[in-house]
């Protein structure tokens, strides 16, 4: 995780001058603020000299100064003041808070936790590149194990029992692919590793002479690009960040009109200034996502309103960390296998001789990867029929563009 950019606020948070805001990224208890010029710091909340909070600096001058003796740090960590220091026993030289390098694209505040001198460039994933006055970012919290979320994200199959519930063909237009899947509940599925993680193609018949395509990545270290959008105007990403080991903050970035649109979560509770107190939704754990039997019964298999209510009951249902050894894996859960495989592949490389984990070092790599739904003739086999379709869109929007 530490040797990949991790979406950790939104910029409307920060504000120059202006209140620090805690958070917790990879299990760490961090501050960040936004300073005079507009540059955005992220560090441990604790100052160097005696471990005040730095929550409760005064954020001046461009730096954040501690309230118990007055140090005072820039948004590098650099001690700029001793304020309860005389000039000639000064040694802010030697001081340095223990911040990470942070970057803003597009209204989402990006931070780098590994060594600030490794960092790469932002990812070249197509969602952040969307402009800020058009793009759709909304983040919300889960409390569970960032994995166990993500994992739904590359699960096609539960979209037709958790989302559609009892919705058959005549719930849908007859021009709408998605049909397809309503109506052929058990797909059929296609997998393979991509040099940016894992790519899966889940498949069913479609009108005569068709199949219905549809094609989800999982992206290093935490992102999914999931398959309910369509192919040709897929601008979409998913992002399952780790807080710590049992509290995820999903980010969605999207565009806010068209077919690609991403999905708002609603329903959140007031923001608190607790560690874990940032979007976190209405309907939790505690008054059971507020299910309504009745509906349940009726109109759908959960009662639950709005999609990512539906993904987060089920997900924190499991508890704050499944205990894998308990499931019956099917043919279904083949994306599940290959990524989990992959990420414990990765992971173990590192650790034994420093290979660098996929495209941490060249993040223009995902600019490669799409996702989403197209019909296709049945004489366009796998994987051709992803490559054949994605250099059509590419050419397309290549002549756009010209």
């Amino acid at each position: 995780m530490r040797r990949y950019w991790l979406p950790a606020l939104k910029s409307s948070e920060l504000v120059a001058d202006g209140d620090p805001v805690r958070l917790r990224l990879l299990g760490e208890n961090l501050i960040s603020f936004r300073d005079s010029s507009g540059r955005v710091g992220v560090m441990d909340h604790r100052c160097p000299h005696r471990c005040a909070s730095l929550f409760f600096g005064r954020n001046e001058e461009n730096g954040i100064r501690c309230v118990y003796h007055g140090w005072k740090y820039d948004v590098e960590g650099n001690c700029l003041d001793m304020a309860n220091v005389p000039p000639h026993q000064d040694f802010k030289h030697k001081i340095k808070a223990k911040a990470y390098k942070a970057a803003e694209r597009n209204g989402v505040i990006w931070v780098y936790m590994g060594a600030a001198e490794d960092a790469p460039a932002l990812p070249d994933i197509a969602a952040t590149m969307i402009p800020e006055d058009e793009a759709n970012i909304a983040f919300a919290q889960r409390e569970c194990n960032w994995l166990q979320s993500m994992e739904g994200d590359i699960d096609t199959s539960h979209l037709n029992f958790l989302h559609y519930g009892s919705m058959g063909e005549g719930a849908f237009e007859p021009n709408d692919e998605t049909r397809f899947g309503a109506i052929h509940k058990d797909p059929e599925y296609h997998v393979r590793d991509t040099d940016t993680g894992t790519m899966y193609a889940a498949y069913r018949p479609a009108d005569q002479g068709n199949v219905y395509w549809r094609f989800a990545h999982f992206l290093f270290p935490c992102v999914a690009l999931a398959p309910f959008k369509p192919f040709d105007s897929y601008r979409m990403a998913r992002i399952w960040v780790p807080l710590d080991d049992t509290h995820t903050m999903f980010v969605t970035i999207g565009p806010k009109d068209g077919p690609g649109e991403s999905p708002m979560v609603d329903h959140l509770l007031p923001n608190s200034t607790d560690w874990l107190g940032r979007w976190r939704c209405a309907q939790q754990f505690s008054n059971d996502y507020e299910v309504d039997r009745d509906v349940q019964r009726t109109g759908s298999y959960t009662g639950i309103d709005g999609i990512h209510q539906q993904d987060q009951a089920v997900t924190e249902g499991m508890g704050e960390i499944t205990d894998h050894t308990l499931e019956h894996l099917a043919p279904s859960d083949q994306m599940i296998t290959a990524t989990r495989k992959r990420l414990v592949r990765a992971a173990k490389a590192l650790a034994k001789d420093g290979t660098p984990p996929p495209a941490s070092e060249n993040p223009e790599a995902f600019a490669l990867a799409r996702g989403g739904f197209f019909i296709a003739d049945e004489a366009r086999k796998w994987p051709d029929v992803y490559e054949q379709e994605l250099a059509a869109v590419q050419g397309t929007t290549k002549a756009a563009a010209e």
